[in-house]
């Protein structure tokens, strides 16, 4: 008997943009067997995007999910397997704020799973430093609004209950009690 659960069969039940879901056929340690939901994701990256004066630029954008508007970190999922997180959020910077930052000013942070239960998204934030102000190269799809605050603003907005988001919270707060206060 195995001492913890063991895969036995992996059924694609859809196959879209962004994920993938999956049944997994799984057999328990005590020698039954379940059926877990598995999502696939392509992975992400995110970025707190730091100002020359303190303030962290922050995006605003519904989410269809929770049929709600978030405050956010930059963020987008990789254009591919090969992709660098690093990359990934250096693009992201710009096309959702209009800010942009050498490669070398963008520094890694922390890295996240958003849903262990049933999702493997894994998603790594950094941190842009010396931006220059461009445009934002918006996805179709993509209406964002930007918005600038303080690090204390956003850690009382997190504690508040006002910022929901998963990748946000663990920035802006690994953020603040790590380097922003060194």
């Amino acid at each position: 008997m195995p001492d913890r659960p063991e895969r036995v069969g992996r059924t694609l039940i859809h196959n879209g943009t962004i994920i993938d879901v999956y049944r997994d056929h799984m057999k328990l340690p005590d020698g039954s067997s379940e059926n877990f939901d598995f999502i696939k994701h392509k992975g992400a990256a995110a970025v707190i995007p730091v100002m020359d004066d303190g303030r962290i630029i922050m995006v605003r954008q519904y989410r269809n999910a929770i049929d709600s508007y978030t405050l956010e970190i930059p963020a987008g999922g990789l254009d591919g397997a090969d992709e660098p997180t690093r990359v990934c959020a250096h693009r992201e910077l710009e096309e959702e704020t209009g800010y942009r930052a050498d490669i070398e000013d963008v520094t890694f942070l922390l890295s996240l799973y958003t849903t262990v239960a049933f999702c493997n998204e894994k998603i790594d934030i950094y941190v842009a430093r010396n931006l220059t102000k461009t445009e934002q190269h918006l996805d179709d799809d993509e209406f964002i609004d930007v918005e600038y605050h303080t690090i204390d603003e956003l850690a009382d907005m997190v504690l508040a209950g006002k910022i929901v988001d998963a990748k946000t919270i663990a920035g802006i707060m690994t953020y603040r009690y790590t380097i922003s206060s060194v």
